[in-house]
């Protein structure tokens, strides 16, 4: 592995991500980064059942994390990137289990391409690098030295290049709202690794939706449309897989995706019709560099 590392890690035994059934073609795993002991890792099965996650237990039902972790190809010793990590409900699970042996690292948007309400959210999202890793910190546990935190822009030089594993998390329709993701996807190539992989999970539009439902303004992107994105800026699809799929989700809600839980934007009004479909159906998309 690429010794990327902010300290020196202990030795034992190597737990690494179970292998995903639901792929529609197999992908090959990376290189093997060498040989090494992991006894400062916490298997994945344990940190999902952590108390630090007991919030986050009801949603596992919808985002899969050990299978989606598993399609993603993540292992303890990589180098990971979460991309908008926002709440932390992927933190809460890849910061453990990589702590040991591996790096975390939280990356958000350069925010010279963004724009904001006023000076105060502007200096919010300045000093976001800086707050990051004391606020995971308290999310998860880990130290925050071991917790990195920087702008898509801002990589340091022995990251940039390095990266084995950049995770997108209902993301994309965001970048594109914000006119961003071509500068993004541009800075996402740069940070990866000549053999790491980019894993995305996208609320999804039915394949003949009109674009007006699904150009992201209502979080629902046509999973071609996203695979067309991604190899415009140098990415070639590894596999798709449907772990993270809902089929009673017709996603043509007036509200958007936002109708579903866990947000509920109209309240107590058709509740029950609406946490029955549950969260939203969902691409799982794996890519590489493409060369």
């Amino acid at each position: 592995m690429r010794s990327i590392m902010l300290a020196t890690a202990a030795a034992a035994f190597a737990i690494a991500a179970p292998a995903n059934a639901d792929h529609h073609a197999s992908g090959d795993h990376p290189a093997d980064h060498g040989a090494k002991d992991h006894a400062m890792n916490m298997p994945l099965m344990e940190v999902l059942a952590s108390e630090t996650r007991a919030e986050d237990f009801g949603r596992d039902q919808y985002r899969n994390p050990m299978e989606t972790l598993g399609f993603f190809q993540v292992e303890p010793q990589h180098t990971v990137v979460e991309y908008g990590p926002g709440g932390g409900w992927y933190t809460r699970v890849l910061a453990p289990y990589v702590a040991g042996t591996g790096q975390y690292i939280a990356v958000d948007g350069d925010t010279d391409q963004r724009s904001f309400r006023d000076a105060e959210a502007e200096a919010q999202s300045r000093s976001w690098p800086q707050r990051f890793p004391g606020i995971a910190a308290g999310w998860t546990g880990v130290d925050a030295e071991k917790i990195m935190a920087f702008e898509s822009d801002e990589l340091p030089e022995g990251i940039a290049g390095n990266v084995d594993r950049v995770l997108i998390f209902r993301s994309m329709h965001g970048l594109l709202n914000g006119n961003r993701a071509d500068s993004e996807l541009r800075n996402i190539r740069a940070m990866l690794a000549d053999d790491g992989l980019v894993g995305v999970v996208q609320h999804r539009a039915k394949a003949d939706q009109p674009y007006e439902m699904a150009m992201g303004t209502r979080g629902y992107l046509r999973q071609d449309d996203v695979i067309a994105l991604f190899k415009a800026f140098g990415f070639e699809l590894v596999d798709t897989s449907e772990v993270n799929a809902n089929a009673a989700d017709p996603a043509d809600w007036e509200g958007g995706v936002w109708t579903l839980p866990p947000v509920l934007r109209y309240g107590d009004q058709d509740r029950a019709k609406y946490t029955a479909v549950g969260e939203s159906d969902r691409m799982t998309l794996l890519f590489k560099k493409a060369d």
